[in-house]
This record gives structure tokens, C-alpha cells and sequence, in this order.
């Protein structure tokens, strides 16, 4: 299906109703996604982007139905992942001399997926396409979020094809970011930017300010996932560089994983003694075993304060535990403190293996952490509430 964006530029793209994962089991997209393409018709025609490869025959027979593609002049893909390339092959089988303009990493990144000699045309950061009344211009954007990265940006209609920037995961019978629900949209571009774009703050400051510096007037930004940016799409790029700022709200997350349950109430002491000292503070308890990873790291990318707890199972932390705490790593944040705690019962080194890795994952730590023998009585349970006031004092 074809959506008119205006007189220039339709959206051709699929929206995934269906998927529930992305990035392997990496991220959960409970309400589906999209795959965004863009189509420009002017005295040239230039496709921007494709599909995910599964709907690699579809993308191309609704191609066929718009547009012949013997006329298309020129394919853009500003990132070489499967979900923004996945149709190439197909396409390209029946225009393979229609010319790709992308990055030089991306000519690597095609090159290693597909295997295939295409008429590469590889841009720079300023380079331009006159299509007509319209110029291209090419911004490169390494590391937001692979190093092949790219936008592009169309003058007159001052329009921005910002790639895997600005997005979310988010299927929709609607096209524009103003047509849905403001609090399930912004509660889904966090989410992205938290699990894809976290660990690249300083580009994503550097790269906005580039954009900025090249005073490139900007009335939508089209993402390659999720939905347009027509209206104030300032606010999206203000809030990208909030996020980047090493982003905390007033906010504590408890994590945890359990066997018996020692651990989990020990977690649950730790959060009434934080309430104890703290009244605003929002407090999220989440198991790392039946809580959903993605949602997990939104709220760790969310909170000043994060507490991880473990029992300790053949000297060491359970696996759901180790898993988050990989994922936490990965994120690279900064300006977070973070404590540890758990329960054993025969040895206990879990928390001092949580409170190291922590470390190593730039957080300051409160203590050195807190463990307990066995199941929590009264006693132990009072000590946790201590501990949890000790940590909202930090």
C-alpha cells in the first residue's frame, strides 16, 4: 500500500503487525513496527530504503503497481541491516544497473550480506543528488546505529529521512506521529532509543549539532520505523538530546532474580525502606526472569538508581541475571549509581560478582552490597529496610 506524504513523496513501506521480536530475541516489539520506504518522484525517481526481507516480493509487486521500475533512477539505502535492504536482491534482479548511493561502509555491509556487485555510488557528508526541483543532500551518521549509517535530507520540502534516528517500534493504521496516542508514542520512542541508540549518546549530541550547524531547516522527519514526524519535529530531536545527556529521571529500578524466594523478598524490604526516606521516588521491582528485557533496560536507561539482586548458585549469580547484566554493560551509561544484594545459602558471592560487574558497567556504587543466609526472618528483613533508606539517601 502507498501513502502520499505530499505531492513528491509517498510512503511505500510494510507495517508488521505481527512482529513481536526484532534484532533476533534482542528487542520485544509487543506492538509491531514498521519498515519505512520512501518513493520521490521528480524529474528523477529515487527510492529511498526497502523492506525487511521476509515481505521482499510484496515490497516489489506494490513497487510495480506505482511505478515502473525500469523508471526509477536512482535506490538510496542508508543502512545496509536486513530490515532496510531485505529487498534489494529482488529488485535489483530486475534493474541491476540502477545505481545504490550509500556510505562505504555500506557498500561493505551489502557486499557481505547479499554477495552481489551492484553500480555502488558511495556519498560523504555533504555530497548532493539534484533530482529536479530537488536536491539531496547526504548526512553520514556513523554509529546511529550501525557504522554505514546515513540520512538524507530533501530541500524545499525540508524534509529529513532520518534512518534507524528518531523511530519506534510502533505498527499503526495511522502515518504520523500526531495522529496516535501521545503518551503510548513517546513511551515507544524511548524504548527505542534506550535499546538501540543508548550506547551512542555523544554521536547522537555531535550529530544533531552537525545537522544544526548546517542549518538545513527541518518541517518533518521521516524514521525508518515507526511513525512521521509532521508536526513540532522539534520535539523529537529535543528530546533526542535529552536522552543523550546521560538521561536520569527520578526513578529507582530494583532487579532480581529468585529461587525460593529469599531473594525477592529481600528485593521488596529494599523498596519499603527506599519509601521510607523518599515518598516521590518511583520505585519499579522487576524479575529478570518473568519481566520483559527490553522493558528491563527502558527502565534501567530511565532510573537514577539501580539495585540488582541474585541467590548465589555454583558461586556465582543466576543466568537471567548475568544476561541483563551483559545487556546493561552494552548500554554504556553514565551519571547512574547502583548497589547490589541477594541471599545464599552455603558460600555468597553473587553480590560481591554483581557489585564488580556494575563497576565495570560505569556505575558508582552506593556500598559493597548486602547478603543474606538463607531465608530473610524478621531481623533480616529489617536490615534490608536499612539498606533500601540507605540507598534512597544516595
Amino acid at each position: 500500500m502507498i501513502k502520499p506524504i505530499n505531492k513528491y513523496v509517498s510512503w511505500i513501506g510494510k507495517t508488521d503487525w505481527e512482529l513481536k521480536k526484532f534484532h533476533g530475541d534482542e528487542f520485544t516489539t509487543t506492538q509491531g513496527s514498521s519498515y519505512n520506504a520512501y518513493l520521490i518522484r521528480d524529474e528523477k525517481n529515487i527510492l529511498i530504503d526497502t523492506v525487511w526481507l521476509p515481505y521482499d516480493r510484496e515490497f516489489v509487486s506494490n513497487l510495480k503497481q506505482e511505478i515502473e521500475l525500469n523508471k526509477i533512477d536512482a535506490i538510496i539505502i542508508q543502512h545496509g541491516e536486513v530490515d532496510h535492504s531485505g529487498a534489494l536482491v529482488e529488485l535489483m534482479s530486475q534493474i541491476p544497473n540502477t545505481p545504490i548511493y550509500c556510505t562505504q561502509n555500506a557498500v561493505k555491509s551489502l557486499k557481505g550480506q547479499y554477495h552481489q556487485e551492484w553500480n555502488f555510488k558511495t556519498v560523504k557528508t555533504g555530497d548532493t543528488l539534484n533530482i529536479g526541483e530537488h536536491t539531496l543532500t547526504f548526512i553520514e551518521a556513523p554509529m546511529l546505529h550501525w557504522p554505514d549509517t546515513m540520512f538524507t535530507y530533501m530541500d524545499k520540502e525540508e524534509i529529513l529521512f532520518s534512518n534507524d534516528g528518531f523511530g519506534q517500534h510502533l505498527a499503526s493504521e495511522y502515518l504520523y506521529a500526531d495522529e496516535v496516542e501521545s503518551c503510548d508514542l513517546w513511551n515507544q520512542a524511548i524504548t527505542y532509543y534506550a535499546n538501540i541508540l543508548a550506547p551512542f549518546g555523544m554521536m547522537v549530541k555531535k550529530k544533531i549539532a552537525e545537522i544544526l550547524g548546517m542549518k538545513l531547516p527541518i518541517k518533518m522527519i521521516c524514521p525508518s520505523h515507526g511513525l512521521i514526524w509532521r508536526k513540532e519535529p522539534e520535539k523529537i530531536i529535543q528530546k533526542y538530546l535529552e536522552w543523550a545527556e546521560n538521561y536520569q529521571e527520578n526513578q529507582i529500578t530494583i532487579l532480581y532474580d529468585t529461587m525460593w524466594n529469599s531473594t525477592r523478598k529481600m528485593a521488596e524490604a529494599i523498596a519499603e525502606g527506599i519509601q521510607n526516606i523518599d515518598k516521590e521516588v518511583t520505585i519499579k521491582i522487576m524479575n529478570t526472569t518473568k519481566d520483559d528485557k527490553t522493558e528491563i533496560l527502558t527502565q534501567v536507561f530511565k532510573s537514577k538508581i539501580v539495585v540488582v539482586g541474585s541467590p548465589t548458585v555454583n558461586n556465582g549469580y543466576l543466568h537471567s541475571i548475568a544476561g541483563i547484566l551483559e545487556m546493561i554493560k552494552g548500554m554504556k551509561l553514565k551519571n547512574k549509581k547502583a548497589a547490589a544484594f541477594g541471599s545464599f545459602g552455603w558460600s555468597g558471592e553473587a553480590v560481591s560478582q554483581i557489585t564488580q560487574k556494575l563497576k565495570e558497567s560505569g556505575f558508582e556504587m552506593i556500598n559493597d552490597g548486602i547478603k543474606q543466609a538463607w531465608t530473610p526472618d524478621e531481623t533480616m528483613e529489617k536490615e534490608c529496610i536499612k539498606y533500601g533508606e540507605e540507598i534512597a539517601k544516595a
